[in-house]
């Protein structure tokens, strides 16, 4: 058998992939900026286990995501460290999170505006109140895949993994927009930072992306790389999705 620290690894990696493909593919390129359009029965799938594999519902995080960009950097902005301080960010997002959920469930404009596009609702999870089944479901799989190993560093890894966006988010979110380089003067104070976006398909590309925010691909230098765009072509020669934006006019990596 591997060593314990190795299956712990495996496990924590392969959780990790689907939560983030879920979030920077799914929720990111194809809901909130409509750069990649997913076959309708992908797309059907993904709004209603969504929630499920994340914890975190689709169209509120679009909503919040969209606001994000209207609003970049401005004491508007629903998670900027400019608002929150660097390691604020992390709860400063969830808190502007619940606060576009409860938005959209109660029908309040201010938010129902921004994804008057999205034709789905806000997970009947959150509409009941039940938003902490996803997360007890997944401790449950983590402690039933663990007890084989008689570890319970397997079940830690396998929560962490899949319930990881918080992190994700707090390193795109805060980092991506105080620590890197600049590609494009753009008026808010988004950045590149390599190393997170190498931890989150190429999320961390944040200056690129607030410069063409409906492209499917963030990376514009040729050293530079979006490990999410290739996904996305992987799913697209797959059949599962198509560009929206014409692959002459992609920025050029």
């Amino acid at each position: 058998m591997p060593p314990i620290w190795l299956i712990c690894l495996l496990v924590f990696a392969v959780t990790y992939l689907i939560n983030i493909i879920y979030i920077s593919i799914f929720y990111h390129r194809a809901l909130a900026h409509d750069a990649i359009i997913l076959r309708p029965w992908l797309r059907s799938f993904v709004i209603r286990s969504g929630v499920w594999f994340t914890g975190i519902d689709p169209k509120a995080w679009a909503c919040m995501h969209r606001t994000h960009h209207t609003e970049s950097d401005t004491e508007n902005d629903p998670h900027s460290p400019l608002n929150f301080g660097l390691f604020g960010t992390f709860m400063g997002q969830l808190r502007s999170y619940e606060k576009n959920l409860v938005g959209l469930i109660h029908g309040r404009k201010k938010y129902a505006q921004v994804v008057e596009d999205l034709k789905f609702p806000v997970s009947w999870l959150h509409r009941r109140k039940l938003w902490h089944l996803p997360y007890l479901i997944h401790l449950g799989i983590g402690i039933g895949i663990a007890y084989p190993f008689q570890n319970p560093w397997v079940a830690v890894a396998y929560f962490l993994g899949m319930m990881s966006h918080p992190l994700q988010g707090w390193m795109v979110n805060a980092l991506g927009h105080a620590k890197g380089y600049r590609n494009y003067d753009l008026p808010d104070n988004s950045r590149n930072n390599t190393l997170v976006a190498w931890a989150t398909l190429g999320e961390g590309f944040q200056n690129n992306h607030h410069h063409h925010p409906g492209s499917p691909k963030f990376s514009v230098r040729f050293w530079e790389i979006d490990s999410g765009y290739w996904i996305c072509v992987l799913f697209r020669i797959l059949g599962l999705v198509k560009f929206r934006t014409p692959a002459h006019s992609l920025p050029k990596a």
